[in-house]
């Protein structure tokens, strides 16, 4: 079928050409009633823009960037992507801007997409997530002059951030755990080059401090189930093990409830678990997971938001979420000796 272009529309209207472009982009020089006419009748016969000749006209692509940078089979069973793109389309919304998703498993080539993109004026602008230390990305989304949105806390020389913050997430979960009776706490983190890893590994170690309780295992795995589940032996095998544990997301969390059973503990009884973001999964397992439940679907959507912003030229500073709340459910109770 035959692609509808002005012309079409102008003789359906019986109006001229420049009357239509005039209508179409809401710039003065016909009627309100003739505008309404002529945007009923383009819709009718499903007109849309040319994005690529709108791009040489105002140079606008209408289209932003997301580049995940994980092991594709990490990401099958993340529910934290899927949270984060729903609050993302969500605020596109009409559709009349879109989503550009790009997955790597290398940083190199992570770079080289966003120069690609700029170069052939394929995006406006583009989301960053998972920042890490002395992050390459940072550099050189600024060099290219390419807007952009840190999902993650802000930090000097970065461009316009959104986050939640972590340390009151941490504080909850760890006080929920102390008002229980637990006094050796421990956690399986994501990935040390993470800013948002060592943030929460900080947080961790300065909420239990408040809050008393003794020292304990800091272990690291790559969000994965299968390597969550190694470093949930190594921490509960040790010598003095914790009573109980949190985790940066939810797939370790439900690993670790594998890893129990395996050793003989009973949850909560003998190990309390706490998980991070509280996706779906936290309630289909037995028991039911306790879990930090993050606003990641209203994050993606402000970020949005806030990268149109930036592309329209609007000055935008760093922006905070709502807190995170503490869901407490099954999987926490008070200590017992093992």
């Amino acid at each position: 079928m035959k692609r509808p272009t002005i012309s079409d529309i102008a003789r359906a209207a019986g109006v001229s050409t420049g009357a239509v472009s005039y209508a179409l982009n809401n710039r003065p020089g016909v009627s309100a009633a003739t505008r309404a006419r002529i945007q009923g009748i383009a819709e009718q016969l499903g007109w849309a823009p040319n994005q690529a000749a709108r791009a040489l006209s105002d140079g606008r692509t209408g289209a932003i960037g997301l580049v995940i940078d994980r092991p594709a089979r990490s990401i099958g069973v993340e529910p934290y992507f899927m949270q984060l793109v729903s609050g993302i389309q969500d605020a596109l919304g009409d559709g009349t801007v879109a989503l550009l998703l790009q997955v790597t498993d290398n940083a190199e080539t992570e770079l080289s997409l966003y120069r690609r993109w700029w170069a052939e004026r394929r995006v406006d602008g583009v989301l960053l997530v998972d920042i890490r230390v002395d992050d390459p990305r940072i550099d050189l989304v600024t060099s290219l002059g390419l807007p952009a949105v840190v999902l993650g806390e802000p930090a000097d020389g970065r461009p316009p951030c959104v986050w939640t913050d972590d340390a009151a997430a941490m504080d909850a979960a760890l006080a929920h755990l102390a008002g229980l009776g637990h006094r050796r706490v421990g956690r399986v983190a994501g990935p040390a080059e993470f800013v948002h890893t060592r943030s929460r590994t900080r947080f961790f170690a300065d909420s239990a401090a408040r809050l008393g309780l003794d020292a304990a295992p800091v272990a690291t795995a790559d969000y994965s189930a299968e390597d969550a589940a190694r470093a949930t032996r190594s921490v509960l095998m040790a010598p003095d093990p914790p009573t109980a544990l949190v985790f940066d997301n939810d797939v370790m969390a439900v690993a670790a409830l594998g890893v129990a059973h395996e050793l003989g503990l009973s949850v909560p009884g003998e190990l309390s678990l706490v998980a991070w973001d509280d996706s779906a999964l936290c309630g289909l397992v037995r028991p039911a997971l306790t879990a930090v439940r993050l606003p990641i679907a209203e994050r993606g959507a402000e970020a949005v938001r806030m990268l149109l912003d930036v592309v329209a030229g609007v000055q935008v500073g760093h922006r905070v979420t709502e807190n995170a709340v503490l869901v407490p459910r099954g999987t926490t109770g008070p200590p017992r000796r093992r």
